[in-house]
């Protein structure tokens, strides 16, 4: 059981890790190699009618519904000039719809865009197909589209079912939509189900929040992510105006104890930093059979595949080069209009950078480490090279998070919540006080 006072000790700023190094130590651009191999595909769909206050997302307000057709024509065009850095014969396995929110899009519009997808690329008949979705603009009619495209999970942005909270964080949400389109999936085929709430929003307490908790499980989804608001005014000044209301450092803890106490003991396994499954979802047989893979999306149950983003801001992580998109959708149209493939930075992975990303996604993603097995798999003495690494866990086991032994290492389940902590021992960057940008708290 986690104490307050271990979250208020190991409650500081730190990577995600959904790349090694951070998206911070992107530089120039460079350019992508044909691979073979299995493709996972993420498409940003920006556009939202109004603005959450509590969105960190890069998202394009407009209430013109024509942007959309305007903006998946240069979808399709991007997709093209992409096709030929991916390797003839590749199967995509996994496709992935965010946003922004992506039912901004006609019905109409995202079966066209589904089709797309499948005249460029070469898709798998068991491919992993998720959409993120706004409750709020969510119809019958778009679910029958959405399984039309071929969509066959589904992610709703739930955060608090609070009235008050609700309004505070401009997000008026009544609790009758999430139901509805909970039965919408379920009845048009798109079983899979996972809800995304937030933790640390203005007037949250632990008992409000305990209601949202015990009304979302109600409705049985096969996950859940419970995500701690970052609260990030000098990147999304509109923030600002959420200031006085936060809860303090210590109630924002209680928040997350209380979230994991209740989904737990509710019989959901938890996956690792803010991610919830049952026990036969596939995030849950994928930590159990070590094919966990961590992305730009989070948790991914499908490992050593590589990722190509489109759209504005999306990013790419191709064998051992990161690519981003440009994040100005004028910016965007601009290089597409010229026959660019539309990059604004990247970064390309050192062959130290390659042995740290795969120690670190082990311990994010296995949550162990066997010396022998990665000494094999990098071609190393593990306990040699990273002996000063090893050496530094002492503290960590002294907490419980972590249990040493001769032929490595294994993350507890108290372990499971601070797990960027024990990534971060492996970090050379933050090492060596690289340290670029400015990161989230750990909780």
């Amino acid at each position: 059981m986690v104490t307050l006072e271990q979250l208020k000790k190991y409650n500081v700023p730190g990577p995600r890790y959904t790349s090694y190094p951070p998206a911070t130590h992107f530089t120039e651009a460079g350019v992508l190699k044909p691979r073979a191999g299995a493709l996972s595909l993420y498409f940003h769909l920006p556009f939202c009618v109004k603005q959450c206050l509590y969105c960190g997302c890069t998202n394009v307000l407009t209430q013109d519904r024509t942007q959309s057709g305007v903006y998946l024509d240069y979808l399709e065009r991007e997709m093209r000039l992409r096709a030929a850095y991916v390797s003839e014969g590749a199967e995509v396995v996994q496709i992935q719809w965010g946003g922004g929110s992506p039912t901004f899009l006609q019905d109409d519009e995202m079966v066209a865009l589904g089709d797309r997808i499948r005249s460029i690329f070469s898709v798998s008949d068991v491919v992993e197909f998720g959409v993120e979705l706004d409750p709020r603009n969510v119809t019958e009619s778009k679910v029958a589209a959405l399984k039309m495209a071929g969509c066959n999970r589904a992610s709703l942005g739930v955060q608090d079912t609070n009235e008050a909270v609700q309004k505070a964080i401009a997000r008026i949400q009544p609790f009758e939509q999430v139901v509805s389109t909970t039965k919408w999936l379920r009845d048009g085929g798109i079983g899979s189900i996972n809800f995304d709430l937030i933790y640390g929003l203005p007037l949250q307490t632990v008992e409000s929040f305990s209601q949202t908790i015990d009304e979302v499980l109600s409705l049985s989804p096969d996950r859940l992510a419970v995500y701690s608001y970052a609260h990030i005014p000098w990147i999304k000044p509109f923030q600002s105006v959420l200031e006085e209301g936060l809860p303090s450092t210590e109630q924002k803890l209680q928040l997350l104890q209380c979230a994991i106490e209740k989904i737990t003991g509710a019989g959901y396994i938890y996956i690792g930093m803010d991610h919830f499954a049952k026990p036969d979802d596939g995030l849950a047989r994928a930590l159990k059979e070590g094919t966990l893979q961590r992305n730009f999306q989070g948790y991914s149950t499908l490992k050593g595949v590589d990722l190509h983003g489109f759209g504005m801001s999306s990013i790419s992580h191709v064998g051992d080069r990161y690519v981003q998109n440009q994040k100005e959708l004028s910016a965007y149209y601009a290089l597409l209009d010229a026959g660019e493939l539309p990059l604004l930075r990247g970064y390309e992975m050192t062959k130290e950078d390659q042995i740290r990303y795969q120690v670190i996604m082990h311990i994010m993603c296995n949550m162990f480490v066997d010396y022998e097995e990665l000494s094999r798999e990098l071609n190393i003495d593990f306990a040699t090279v990273f002996a000063g690494e090893i050496g530094s866990l002492d503290d960590l086991e002294a907490e419980g998070l972590l249990v040493r032994k001769a032929r490595g290492m294994k993350v507890t389940a108290l372990g499971r919540l601070f797990v960027r902590i024990i990534a971060m021992r492996f970090d050379a960057y933050l090492k060596k006080g690289e340290k670029k940008g400015r990161y989230s708290k750990i909780v």
